[in-house]
């Protein structure tokens, strides 16, 4: 009696455990998140879909991408991404919205491509990432901007309406001049090319602010201003007089071609300081 009384328990144990992992689970397809819901750091309130399409579109987002979305919400961004082959991960602190956007993007046919952590997205590595979208607040923007700008030059940096402070967006695209959310707004983490580089015979001392930069090209007692600098990833154009130089930046050496009227020629420059 003692063995069938025992098993008997075991099997009622398990029942019960099966049928917890059921409710659990119905509970959490049945969780509807609204508007204004309070969050860790913001509110939430999803991003129109049309918006969503134009952020990951003037973001050249491709199945070569890795995409992070700040925030995530109800995962849809994240699963617009998968879309495009993209992979993507949604960083959420809340995790009923975390367990929503999982059945979502199974519900999509991506769960391949679409992933979604319980995170704080002050805490989380964006190394990886070469898009990051979001839709947060001005200070938060600007809480995150010293962690971006050191990301790798060339990643993608999105954000609903929302801005940067003073580093102003590469693009700005608007979809609908009488909604509310309506702003795209597109940055690239820019190279850092502020200092002192040895330039052949010349010297050539950049200051640089955000994506655009200025500076002098020393060669002997003579010095020469540069205007017109602006960077984009790892490439940089600026003049000098009448000279445009064009270039791209890896680590601590430039290399590139400018052209003096119809002249055309090679160029590089060393990093000193």
């Amino acid at each position: 009696m003692r063995s069938n009384d025992f098993v008997y328990r075991s099997v009622l144990s398990f029942i019960l455990f099966l049928a917890s992992i059921v409710i659990i689970g119905q509970e959490s397809k049945d969780y509807v998140p609204h508007v204004g819901q309070a969050g860790k750091d913001v509110i939430w309130v999803p991003t129109p879909e049309s918006l969503v399409d134009k952020m990951l579109e003037i973001a050249k987002v491709t199945p070569q991408d890795y995409v992070v979305d700040l925030g995530s919400g109800d995962g849809r961004t994240v699963i617009a991404a998968a879309k495009l082959k993209a992979k993507a991960t949604g960083i959420e602190y809340n995790p009923d919205m975390v367990e929503l956007s999982t059945h979502r993007a199974k519900e999509a046919g991506v769960s391949d491509k679409a992933n979604f952590l319980k995170a704080d997205l002050f805490e989380y590595d964006l190394s990886n990432a070469t898009v990051i979208t979001m839709f947060l607040l001005p200070e938060i923007n600007l809480k995150l901007r010293p962690k971006l700008l050191e990301l790798k030059p060339g990643t993608r940096i999105v954000s609903n309406t929302f801005t940067m402070g003073e580093w102003e967006p590469d693009l700005e695209a608007v979809i609908d001049e009488s909604s509310s959310w309506n702003t795209a707004l597109l940055w690239i983490v820019p190279a850092k090319i502020d200092g002192t580089w040895k330039m052949g015979k010349s010297e050539l001392i950049l200051n640089q602010e955000f994506q655009k930069f200025w500076g002098t090209l020393k060669n002997e007692n003579k010095s020469t201003s540069v205007s017109d600098g602006k960077i984009n990833g790892s490439n940089i154009t600026f003049k000098v007089g009448n000279t445009v130089y064009t270039g791209k930046v890896s680590n601590d050496k430039i290399t590139g071609t400018y052209q003096d009227g119809s002249v055309k020629a090679d160029w590089t420059a060393t990093k000193t300081k």
